[in-house]
């Protein structure tokens, strides 16, 4: 409750302001103050963006693929308790399942890159524990090499996840 409280209160009269004034034509500006919260939209917006400009300057010129790897509920349940040791294994074990796929010479054959964002909340605001991944549609010969490409006739990423992330659901 503290958090949507601070969001709904964020710029507005509740946390006060300031007016800026300009001294030539006196044209007057009041800024309220902001709540400062990181769940806040309007706070982490300049944030967010500078986040993803950063993220997009590594962009390799491939194309990308989303994946998600969801924790089933009864696991889920047992990360709230240990958010720690659980979010570590789900962390390592897509990474892992993607490395292995990706390695495999009927599916890449290439070692690829991924990037990799925890989310503990779904949209409705339950606890859902998931990992975010953003791989690139190719990756490094194993001599490293050659960029060897995803060819999109073959059977990764999305088919063969399924049945190599055991516990865990991917959803591609």
């Amino acid at each position: 409750m503290k958090v949507m409280s601070a969001i709904e209160r964020c710029r507005t009269v509740a946390l006060g302001g300031h007016v800026a004034r300009c001294e030539g034509c006196a044209h007057t500006v009041i800024a309220y103050n902001s709540c400062r919260n990181r769940h806040c939209p309007k706070c982490q917006g300049a944030a967010a963006r500078e986040w993803l400009e950063e993220r997009e300057a590594e962009l390799l010129p491939a194309p990308y693929f989303h994946i998600v790897y969801t924790l089933p509920g009864p696991i889920a349940d047992i990360a709230y308790q240990n958010k720690a040791v659980i979010y570590d294994i789900l962390f390592k074990a897509s990474a892992e399942t993607m490395i292995t796929i990706a390695a495999d010479p009927k599916h890449l054959g290439a070692r690829i890159g991924i990037t990799s964002v925890l989310h503990t909340w779904g949209s409705a605001m339950t606890h859902h524990p998931h990992v975010h991944m953003i791989v690139p549609g190719g990756g490094l010969s194993e001599d490293g090499t050659r960029w060897i490409a995803f060819d999109r006739t073959s059977s990764w990423p999305s088919a063969c996840c399924h049945g190599c992330s055991g516990a865990w659901s991917c959803r591609c």
